[in-house]
This record gives C-alpha cells, sequence and structure tokens, in this order.
C-alpha cells in the first residue's frame, strides 16, 4: 500500500506537538490534541508494557520522562498509565487511547522500538499486537522501524497497512550500542524492497547520501528526522518530501 498524500502535504509533529513548558510531553495526549488542533501530522512511538499491552513512549527507561526509574516493560500497562509524564498532568498512554483520541483527524507516522537490541530477528510479539490494533484504524496511517525485522514481522500481521523504515548514517558515537557490523549493514538501507517498504525516514544530518538519492530516483517517499529550525527544514527539504519537527512550528503550507 502506498504511503497516504497526508504524509507529504502536513509536516510531522516529532513525539506529536510537545512543550512541557505548556504542559505538553512528548508523545502525551496532550501533545496529541495539540498537533490535531494545529493540522499537523503525528509521530510516535510504541513499547511494550510487562503484561504485553501496546504503549506510547520512546525511551526503553522510565527515568527521563517520569519520575519513576526502571524498563517501561517491566510494569503493567495499568502501572504505566498512572505514571505521570514529566512536564504534564498525564499518564503514559496506551495506543489504544491515542487511537480513539485521534480517529483519523491526523496522519500517524508510528514508529515500533526495536525489541532485539541490536536490529535482529528476536521481535514479533509487540509487533503482533500493535497490528491487531492498527488493522482496522480507519484515518491516515503508516508504520516504520529502524529495525527490517520489526517491519516484517508487522506486515505479516497486518498487509494491508503502508510500512517504511526509519534510517540513519550509522554513526558509531550515535549508536554505540549497537555493533559494528550491524550498523554497517543497515547504513545502505538494503532490506527496503525485501520488506516491502513503501518510503523511508532518513536521519537529516545524511540526506545527502547517495543511497536516499537513489530511492529518491525511484519516486520513493523520503522523510527526514528530526527537524529543529526552520533553517534546518529548508536545507532539509532540497531533497525530502516532508520533514518531522519539534521545537518550533513548521509552516503548514511548506
Amino acid at each position: 500500500m502506498a504511503l497516504h498524500p497526508a504524509f507529504l502535504n502536513l509536516p510531522i509533529a516529532h513525539r506529536a506537538l510537545h512543550d512541557t513548558a505548556a504542559g505538553r510531553p512528548e508523545n502525551s495526549l496532550a501533545a496529541m490534541r495539540a498537533a490535531i488542533t494545529a493540522g499537523y501530522g503525528i509521530e510516535l512511538d510504541l513499547q511494550p508494557s510487562a503484561d504485553g499491552e501496546v504503549m506510547v513512549f520512546h525511551d526503553y527507561s522510565l527515568h527521563r520522562l517520569t519520575e519513576e526509574t526502571g524498563p517501561v516493560k517491566g510494569r503493567t500497562a495499568a502501572e504505566l498509565s498512572n505514571i505521570a509524564l514529566r512536564g504534564g498532568d498525564e499518564g503514559i498512554p496506551t495506543l489504544a487511547e491515542v487511537l480513539a483520541l485521534v480517529d483519523g483527524r491526523a496522519p500517524l507516522l508510528i514508529e515500533i522500538k526495536d525489541q532485539d537490541g541490536a536490529m535482529g530477528p528476536n521481535v514479533g510479539q509487540l509487533e503482533a499486537a500493535a497490528a491487531e490494533l492498527l488493522r482496522d484504524y480507519p484515518g491516515p496511517l503508516a508504520v516504520m522501524s529502524f529495525n527490517p525485522h520489526s517491519i516484517a514481522a508487522f506486515s505479516k500481521a497486518a498487509p494491508a497497512i503502508c510500512v517504511g523504515l526509519t534510517t540513519s548514517a550509522y554513526d558509531a558515537q550515535d549508536w554505540q550500542l549497537l555493533p559494528a557490523a550491524r550498523r554497517d549493514a543497515l547504513r545502505s538501507i538494503p532490506d527496503f524492497d525485501a520488506v516491502g517498504a513503501q518510503f523511508i525516514s532518513h536521519e537529516a544530518k545524511d540526506l545527502d547520501s547517495p543511497r536516499v538519492a537513489d530511492l529518491k530516483a525511484r519516486n520513493v517517499p523520503v522523510l527526514c528526522w528530526t527537524i529543529r529550525s526552520l533553517e534546518a527544514e529548508l536545507q532539509a527539504r532540497r531533497m525530502a518530501n516532508n520533514v518531522t519537527f519539534e521545537g518550533y512550528l513548521s509552516p503548514l503550507s511548506a
């Protein structure tokens, strides 16, 4: 399935339209509501709870975004829902809550966070649980992951949903926990066709990569992450079809 045009026409708010000074932490329901009101698309992240529920949360650990510590997957969904996000007054949302809130009013770009630890094949449970929730969602939707195995597993469970790959230059300093051989393998985006990807969301500083140019020449949509100023957006749009942004308001007429 091709990427919905909304993902090319509306700038995408990174982890929703978050601003802790305004009481809207990243990936919070408040940030989702703000993005809908402003007319942006929404990017969000998935992590599993201890009891297999799909949570909307970026990090593997709770300490940066909440007053709690320890792994997200060490708590049940009920426990996580009762943990307030730092800078807000709401708990960590489930994917089901987000889907009910958005209800087709904004395009959703959903990233499945790697659960293997090395972008390997030890995945499947989170992907299957997410597919179950997303399979009948009526609004504009696309799912992506850095781990090609995650996309393969998700597509097997929900073949009608558009999928893509989150991609990177995989610089060693930014990916210290990822084995060098795996970084080298992923850098050239070798799995794009094998997993049935329809788009990439590429690291903004690496948009001049020959591989990105090759994919764009094939009319593959190129999104990018993460843009933090209008100046950076204008630079990124020389190659990228759309941006994922935070920390400023991307022009809706871009």
